[in-house]
């Protein structure tokens, strides 16, 4: 077994378990390509164990975010079938090491979208868009974490909460927002926070996941990234988003 795969093992058992780890690359030595590779092959032990993918995840899709971490592309990470919890839902606190979330714009295809496209091209091939929300939880003691630490712990997606699908004909380029807590607003953005417009983190994903050998696949869901900058939750808190024009998502967190 080598290194990769040891740490592969040790973040699917981080997150299958809810318990934190020591970091393993703390001064950020790994290249991101082997910070990927253990998130594929910590991906894969899901896999094994009968999750199915269902999409892809977007992140730091700031402008100021990408130039904050020195980097000159977004990341990425894999979303699994067990990530998915039903809008309106209750979700065990216990499952998560130290979680926050976010509030996004989700996609879903009607056809697959393999390696460079344009923004219409990309966008004749959605079916569908909704308000959402990701669950984001490090798995790493203390919050401590290097850039590649967080590629290879699936870019930090731990679940995510999708509102009703709508028509993607609608303008959704710079859509008002609120994250809430309890019913109060504990952020206020619009989807432009998204690359300038949600469909260009569409096109990032489509070129990376390629890229990846893994193109999108007609009924993959790709979650656009945070909209507003994350926020932590607790026990008994109910999160909610709400979109202009999409309507909300939200979830109840049980103790």
């Amino acid at each position: 077994m080598n290194h990769l795969t040891e740490y592969a093992s040790l973040l699917d058992k981080a997150a299958s378990n809810a318990k934190d780890v020591a970091q393993f690359d703390p001064e950020g030595r790994l290249s991101l390509d082997d910070a990927y590779e253990i998130q594929s092959q910590s991906i894969h032990l899901r896999l094994a164990r009968g999750e199915r993918r269902v999409g892809v995840k977007m992140g730091f899709t700031s402008r100021a975010k990408m130039i904050q971490m020195g980097l000159s592309d977004v990341i990425w990470g894999r979303l699994t079938s067990s990530m998915q919890i039903e809008e309106g839902s209750v979700v065990e606190f216990s499952r998560f090491v130290r979680p926050r979330v976010e509030p996004e714009i989700a996609f879903v295809l009607k056809h697959a979208l393999n390696g460079d496209v344009t923004g219409p091209q990309a966008l004749a091939a959605v079916e569908a868009i909704a308000p959402a929300l990701e669950i984001i939880d490090s798995r790493y003691r203390d919050f401590r974490f290097s850039l590649p630490e967080v590629i290879a712990d699936n870019a930090s997606s731990s679940g995510f909460v999708i509102g009703a699908w709508q028509r993607p004909s609608l303008d959704f380029s710079n859509l008002g927002l609120t994250l809430n807590l309890d019913g109060r607003v504990a952020q206020v953005g619009s989807t432009a926070a998204l690359l300038g417009h949600p469909l260009r983190s569409l096109v990032a994903a489509a070129r990376l996941s390629a890229a990846a050998g893994e193109p999108l696949q007609a009924g993959w869901i790709v979650m656009a990234g945070g909209a507003t900058s994350a926020e932590w939750i607790a026990p008994g808190q109910y999160v909610s988003v709400e979109m202009d024009q999409l309507g909300s998502a939200g979830f109840h967190v049980k103790g």
